[in-house]
């Protein structure tokens, strides 16, 4: 590999790796040992080729300084909790921007499909969706209410049922990148497909507004974790299928410990969203300015969370 393309590869990350240094109280021991093996690992890369280049020499400096600090284990700090979420999730949601774009365009692709489907194709909702749902869903209309399905179960049994199933449809999105990112993009697709089919459903009844207004509740925070949890799947898979200069098993580790930190830091707006659907979204006959508002705080702090923040933490790094 060409000293360029080498740098080029890989100045983003030990630069991000040089700031966390900076505050190296709030980094725990793990971490720093994460940071020491993969700095190691590149530096034993550059010696080898480049013995006489300055990048081996940064190299060699800042592996030495993060060395100096790893003598022993740390004590777990509050601020440590309080800077994973602040600064070092924004962070890998910035590393990985171009994995969760393409999971992003996955799922509309997949939504799109879903509606052009079911608009052509008057048994495709049933297929996708089932008889009872549809059936059900068709009888709540009639009676005025599009998302009486909401009220059918109390608030805590609603918000336990539905942050389990959450929790797992997250996971499992995260997972499917085990069998390669194709696995993650399947998962992408047939649930893509399926919010595709549920939506057209609605429109096809005249109600779609009303509808949306009440699924959107949670919906807003639901679907964009299935979006982020798919792109963390992406990464992993990736990871397998793309080593670059790794061995293809160390290549996968890497990756997979990127898109966890993601799955971690998301699990929070999972449960949110269970919280939201479990208590809030069955009230269907609350004023619609309360509901959209509702909907718009919660897309404005996705937004802000995992595009905006993200970017102005990366160039933080680079200052």
């Amino acid at each position: 590999m060409r000293e360029a393309v080498f740098i080029k590869q890989n100045i983003r990350k030990w630069r991000e790796y040089e700031y966390l240094m900076s505050a190296i109280e709030a980094q725990s021991p793990d971490e720093l040992a994460d940071m020491y093996n993969d700095l190691t690992a590149d530096l034993a890369f550059a010696q080898t080729h480049y013995p006489n280049s300055r990048i081996t020499q940064y190299l060699n400096n800042i592996t030495l300084q993060l060395h100096t600090s790893i003598y022993g284990n740390k004590r777990e700090k509050w601020s440590r909790v309080a800077r994973f979420w602040s600064h070092e999730v924004p962070l890998a949601v910035w590393d990985v921007r171009r994995h969760l774009l393409l999971s992003l365009c996955v799922f509309l692709l997949f939504i799109g499909i879903g509606v052009i489907s079911s608009l052509y194709d008057i048994n495709f909702t049933r297929l996708i969706l089932g008889d009872y749902y549809v059936d059900m869903t068709l009888r709540n209309i009639r009676m005025g209410d599009p998302a009486a399905v909401y009220q059918s179960w109390g608030d805590t049994e609603s918000f336990i049922m539905i942050a389990l199933n959450n929790v797992r449809v997250s996971l499992m999105a995260f997972a499917m990148g085990i069998l390669t990112s194709l696995g993650a993009v399947y998962y992408l697709m047939s649930n893509g497909v399926m919010v595709g089919a549920f939506t057209t459903l609605f429109y096809n009844e005249g109600v779609l507004g009303e509808a949306m207004l009440a699924i959107m509740l949670h919906g807003t925070l639901e679907l964009s974790t299935i979006v982020i949890m798919g792109g963390a799947g992406i990464v992993m898979g990736n990871g397998w299928l793309f080593p670059g200069t790794y061995s293809r098993m160390q290549s996968f580790r890497r990756a997979a410990k990127r898109g966890l930190k993601i799955v971690v830091g998301t699990l929070p707006v999972v449960i949110a969203a269970a919280v939201v659907e479990g208590y809030f979204t069955r009230y269907t006959h609350a004023p619609n300015a309360l509901r959209g508002g509702f909907i718009i705080l919660s897309a404005a702090f996705i937004l802000y969370y995992y595009v905006y923040l993200p970017y102005l933490r990366s160039h933080e790094t680079q200052q």
